[in-house]
């Protein structure tokens, strides 16, 4: 009979068992309590110390692509540069806010301690450059021109300069190839700020913190191809910095190469001939105001015809786009952007606004001949032409009897196209109109005047046709002023006031007669006036000009054309368009501007022109020459630089010769020829994405001033004043200036001037 009972168990086995079961519960109970205690009662502490533990993020910059010319010369690219930067979250620990080691700083990179500070400051509505506008988080740079013994004694002495780092990094570099700028085409870079990386965060292209974003120019049209994506590695690190893992990297992606139109010979060019043609300007008086002429400003646009493509823009005053690199001093801030500046980081080619004078009197043609007037009939070119008891008056009163449209646009006889747009006006019910045509205001808008070109350039502004719908809402803009500083017998300025408060929002006959030789309230700009010429050029159509015209990925294998877009015709049917096309030729060879063309081989080079001269009230009066050839379009402008022919004429004219290879005497050297006919072919890519470019001189303008036969001294120096009258048909198709330079000194060079023609109103 067994002794073992019944449940299998003895008293020792039980109490055994209530012991465990004792222990274990009370073990579980010890464990609840614990978590209770840890993530209850402690919670809090336990995750601030968690939060320390996070994830750390490391950029790699992407390398921003390249800007090249159409042959490829590099006219933005990167260099190895070494960088100083301040981490302002570290100073900010410590309990000077770094101050002691930004100055200690400043004695090893040569700089005082102020500017040092400054440049890691944050901007902010009162606080002026320079100051940082990027991130706070982001490594502040402090100077890209650090030298290796200087990064050297930072980097040994790590612990004296805590939160600041040497390293090398490739920076922008805007090369100026050939000594040209380019400045206000290029743009420049600056920092990222939050706002911007909020606003991108859900897009296609985000920004991270250490981003340099494009602010004008094509770097910023460009930006975000040109910039490509960094790379990020992902590490886990603990609330004292320790890397515990790697989270996950993303490989960086460079940016890609933007190939533009630009030739960097013709920039350089243009940009000298454009500086040169304004300090002659300067040096001549101005017999309206009896002062030397000012030339505060001036552009030009070199374009092809058949593309709109851009193959020069020069705007001066100009700047130099290398000193936004690595952080923009306050000397150079100020220098840039202090009223005595004259705003040099403002592109003129497409956002300078001026009435354009006679060279709008293309439109004013074309606007006759759809009003039904023949472009070959008579028209009385009288000395004067009176209106209501106000006389509107030809150059010097000169007279020319009867004219067709074609002779008015070589003499720019501005009292034909007062008659026109008089009697177009009342027709359309003078100062009481019923329906009206507005054929003139009609053909500005059709020309593609009153609004952007489409220039792939930011903030292109759109100048203005000063029609009915115009004058209404600028009347009603300013009603309330002029009625309060208005008086019937005051100022002239008052009496204008007076007038306009009353009778503001009338299109007078004086306005229309203004406008057709384009002055009062019209306003245009550079490029808009290229447009328009090149569109004459090449048969009537008007293309949006463009400056970039492929971008081409890193590896060189995808390269997306940009293809020229044309954006309308001009209202000329083919055979207007042509007569037109005649007498542009014959303001190049016996008009206004012949005595700038003299020698010009006008049976291989076709040149066609079109001088002008605005009058600005209380400034001096502003130069234009447009011109084309079959292959460009070039148009000039001077501010208060005086006549069309006399400023801007030798410039352009200049211009040419560097690019058709045109000597004093008329012969063309296709070996000295820049750019004979436009860059059609985008340069060569390697297999390995790279674009070999071609050797270009360190100053093209130096290469070509050897052949010439005067310095830029007497090739701008002005023929004597009472040398200079009214251009006057003659039956060798010469005009009286071209015979009376030739007779003081013959070769076109030696005779180009901005003084003489000054006189010479609305040409």
């Amino acid at each position: 009979m067994s002794n073992i009972p019944e449940t299998g168990r003895s008293t020792r086995v039980q109490t055994r068992l209530v012991v465990i079961q004792v222990l274990v519960l009370s073990l579980l109970a010890t464990l609840g309590g614990r978590l209770w205690y840890l993530q209850i009662r402690q919670g809090d502490e336990y995750a601030a110390e968690a939060s320390g533990n996070h994830v750390q993020q490391v950029v790699q910059p992407a390398p921003r692509g390249s800007i090249l010319d159409a042959r490829g010369v590099a006219l933005a690219d990167n260099e190895t540069r070494l960088v100083v930067s301040a981490s302002r979250t570290d100073l900010l620990k410590m309990k000077d806010d770094g101050k002691a080691v930004l100055t200690k700083l400043a004695g090893v990179l040569g700089m005082r301690p102020k500017d040092v500070m400054d440049k890691v400051r944050l901007c902010d509505a009162e606080t002026p450059q320079p100051c940082w506008n990027g991130s706070p988080y982001q490594p502040i740079p402090v100077t890209d021109e650090a030298t290796p013994k200087q990064a050297l004694q930072i980097r040994e002495r790590a612990e004296d300069f805590p939160g600041i780092t040497a390293e090398p990094m490739a920076v922008r570099r805007y090369a100026a190839p050939g000594k040209a700028n380019t400045g206000q085409v290029l743009g420049y870079l600056s920092p990222v700020t939050d706002e911007e990386i909020k606003k991108a965060e859900n897009t296609d292209s985000p920004f991270l913190r250490s981003d340099q974003v494009g602010r004008s120019g094509l770097e910023r049209q460009y930006d975000k191809a040109l910039r490509g994506k960094a790379g990020v590695t992902r590490y886990e690190v603990d609330n004292l910095g320790r890397v515990i893992g790697e989270a996950e990297s993303d490989p960086g992606v460079p940016g890609s190469n933007l190939v533009t139109s630009l030739d960097a010979r013709v920039q350089r060019v243009a940009e000298y001939e454009l500086n040169e043609a304004m300090k002659a300007a300067r040096k001549e008086m101005d017999r309206n105001t009896n002062r030397l002429y000012e030339a505060d400003a001036g552009a030009v646009v070199v374009m092809e015809a058949k593309t709109g493509r851009v193959v020069a823009m020069a705007s001066n005053p100009t700047y130099d786009p290398n000193a936004w690199v690595g952080g923009i001093s306050a000397k150079d801030y100020k220098r840039l952007t202090g009223k005595e500046s004259n705003y040099p980081l403002l592109n003129r080619a497409t956002q300078g606004q001026a009435a354009p004078g006679s060279i709008f009197k293309v439109v004013s043609t074309s606007a006759a001949v759809e009003a039904g007037y023949d472009f070959d009939g008579g028209y009385d070119c009288s000395s004067s032409y009176s209106v209501g008891g106000q006389v509107f008056k030809n150059f010097e009163s000169a007279s020319y009897g009867s004219i067709d449209l074609g002779r008015a646009l070589e003499l720019s006889c501005d009292t034909v196209y007062y008659r026109l747009a008089h009697q177009e006006w009342k027709k359309d019910g003078g100062n009481n109109p019923k329906n009206p045509n507005d054929y003139f205001y009609e053909a500005a808008h059709e020309f593609g005047l009153g609004k952007e070109t489409g220039i792939d350039l930011p903030n292109e502004v759109a100048g203005r046709v000063p029609d009915r719908e115009w004058k209404q809402k600028y009347w009603e803009a300013n009603k309330d002023a002029w009625c309060k500083s208005g008086k019937k017998d005051g100022s002239y300025v008052e009496r204008l006031a007076y007038e306009g408060c009353l009778e503001g929002n009338k299109m007078r006959a004086g306005d229309a007669i203004n406008y057709s030789i384009g002055q009062g309230d019209t306003l245009v700009t550079p490029i808009q006036m290229a447009t328009i010429y090149a569109a004459i050029s090449n048969g009537g159509t008007l293309y949006d000009p463009s400056i970039g015209k492929a971008i081409v990925s890193p590896d060189g294998k995808d390269v997306q054309a940009i293809t020229p877009q044309p954006h309308g015709k001009l209202p000329i049917s083919k055979a207007t368009l042509a007569k037109m096309d005649d007498a542009l030729a014959g303001v190049a060879t016996r008009g206004t501007a012949a005595w700038r063309f003299e020698g010009w081989p006008q049976d291989e080079i076709p040149m066609h022109a079109k001088t002008g001269t605005a009058e600005v009230h209380g400034k001096q009066t502003t130069s234009w020459f447009a011109t084309y050839t079959d292959d460009y379009a070039i148009v000039m402008t001077i501010s208060q630089g005086g006549t069309g022919s006399g400023a801007s004429g030798p410039a352009v004219r200049n211009i040419y010769d560097a690019l058709y290879g045109v000597s004093d005497d008329g012969k063309i050297d296709r070996k000295k020829a820049l750019l004979p006919e436009p860059q059609a072919k985008l340069p060569a890519i390697k297999a390995d994405g790279t674009i070999p470019a071609p050797k270009i001189s360190k100053d093209i303008v130096k290469d070509l001033l050897p052949d010439e036969k005067a310095s830029p001294e007497e090739e701008y120096a002005p023929i004597d004043e009472q040398q200079q009258g009214a251009t006057t048909p003659t039956q060798n198709g010469d005009n009286r200036d071209t015979r009376r330079h030739r007779r003081h000194g013959g070769g076109r060079r030696r005779g180009a001037a901005g003084g003489s023609g000054s006189r010479r109103a609305r040409t």
